[in-house]
């Protein structure tokens, strides 16, 4: 009876073994900057972004061009001006210069929704692939070392570069 005991308590003690053993937490890590840098989306966003900017400057550089300008005439005439004309020029170039600064928040906000719009397809992707590989490696965190705030990354935590760039098809 009493090896039938010893036996049944090795027994749970070898199963009890293998559980914590198979529960032990599994970490992967990935440098998200460096997968974005090395994703053929990036290049084609960066070219459209790059195109967008240009626009928008471009639209500015003619509103400031034009208020330059108008501000030179008035400079010039200003002295043989009545006063009621020298007021509504003044008014009108401080209402341009005000258009010129509301130009450029818009044109910043727009910016940075263009830049989302243009890279979220990007970014979802690459996270979709993140998570598909460390749900197949059984991974229960992934820490990505861009961010810079792991301050500790052991050899036992797998990196996930490489598995990450064979998924999504990268050489």
């Amino acid at each position: 009876m009493k090896s039938v005991f010893k036996i049944c308590v090795l027994g749970i003690l070898l199963f009890s073994a293998g559980f914590v053993n198979a529960q032990t937490p599994k970490f992967g890590h990935i440098d998200l900057q460096a997968l974005y840098q090395i994703m053929p989306e990036r290049a084609a966003g960066e070219k459209q972004f790059v195109a967008y900017q240009k626009e928008l400057e471009d639209a500015l550089g003619m509103m400031q061009k034009e208020a330059q300008t108008k501000y030179v005439e008035y400079l010039a005439k200003r002295d043989s001006l009545s006063e009621t004309v020298r007021k509504m020029k003044e008014d009108d170039l401080n209402l341009m210069n005000e258009r010129i600064q509301n130009y450029q928040q818009s044109a910043q906000q727009q910016m940075q929704t263009k830049q989302a719009e243009i890279f979220k397809p990007m970014l979802d992707k690459a996270d979709k692939a993140v998570k598909d590989v460390g749900a197949e490696k059984g991974l229960i965190y992934v820490f990505d070392m861009s961010s810079r705030v792991i301050l500790y990354n052991s050899k036992e935590s797998l990196d996930l570069l490489p598995l990450v760039k064979a998924k999504l098809a990268i050489p």
